[in-house]
């Protein structure tokens, strides 16, 4: 490991000053049979406290999405520790996970959200259904399903139209108020603006800036730096699996110190003050597959 990736693991212990809602120490993926084992993160530790916005930025391949399927349960873990809301996870099964899915501590939002709400179901059924699976009564579930919609600036007349119906900014407005009516103590967001037009990313922003006043602690997936610069709280960069620099987003941003985040933040258009010149982001990838 080298003295920048130490630096970047320091950051991300020290980041939830104890009182983290989610803390990964040391965790390790593979993926396939033994003689043919790749390897998707090595050695990647990160917490996020309450109120915490941490974005993960990386290019595809890095392990940006093992990292978020791993922490719900979906993918096992070779190695290491996950801790969600005060509980070990790491060794749990399908049934425990299931409960704790269930109870609504972490939800996850998919970058297409026709991927988490059923093409059959309303509006309204989307957003209650998790609330009945946890014995709430249809009529209290139906009255928070219209305080969550209104929390994401979407009107009560949407409730009895289809995902197929609304727009694409519509609908992951719908998928972010799905994650939150359960009230998470932790929402993963996967690209949740990279398919999005301008205005209604803009709109996603702003409800995750919201989010984090209230207190539920965020995992920004993305690809795309300037998105994330403008919420997080906090920026953790994957390369090639292993989390090479961790540090407020502000430094991160004006003082990138590891080679392939200096080529990330000069390759960032959102990012002008900031952007290198061609032969800079050339001379920056060489040094980076030297």
């Amino acid at each position: 490991m080298t003295t920048e990736q130490t630096q970047g693991q320091r950051s991300a212990e020290a980041g939830a000053d104890g009182r983290a809602v989610l803390e990964v120490t040391g965790l390790d993926v593979h993926y396939g049979p033994r003689r043919q084992r790749r390897r998707a993160l090595h050695d990647v530790s990160l917490s996020v406290a309450p109120g915490e916005t941490v974005g993960i930025i990386g290019e595809t391949g890095s392990g940006k999405s093992t990292f978020a399927r791993t922490v719900l349960g979906l993918v096992r873990a070779s190695a290491g520790r996950i801790v969600i809301g005060g509980e070990d996870v790491g060794a749990y099964g399908s049934r425990q996970w299931r409960r704790l899915r269930r109870r609504g501590v972490v939800q996850y939002v998919f970058q297409d959200p026709l991927r988490s709400l059923d093409p059959d179901l309303t509006v309204e059924e989307s957003l209650i259904e998790p609330l009945l699976i946890q014995g709430v009564a249809r009529q209290e579930a139906a009255d928070r399903a219209r305080t969550f919609l209104a929390r994401v600036q979407l009107s009560e007349e949407l409730l009895d139209r289809l995902p197929g119906e609304l727009s694409g900014g519509q609908r992951q407005r719908v998928a972010v108020a799905r994650a939150l009516v359960t009230e998470p103590k932790l929402v993963i967001l996967d690209e949740p603006v990279s398919a999005l037009d301008s205005a209604n990313r803009v709109q996603i922003l702003q409800i995750l800036k919201d989010l984090r006043a209230a207190g539920v602690a965020l995992v920004f997936i993305s690809h795309d730096l300037g998105s994330v610069a403008g919420v997080a709280d906090r920026i953790a960069v994957l390369y090639q699996g292993e989390l090479v620099e961790v540090g407020a987003a502000r430094d991160v941003i004006t003082d990138p110190r590891h080679v392939y985040t200096r080529l990330l933040v000069g390759s960032a258009p959102t990012l002008r003050s900031a952007s290198a010149d061609r032969a800079e982001r050339d001379r920056l990838r060489a040094l980076l597959h030297a």
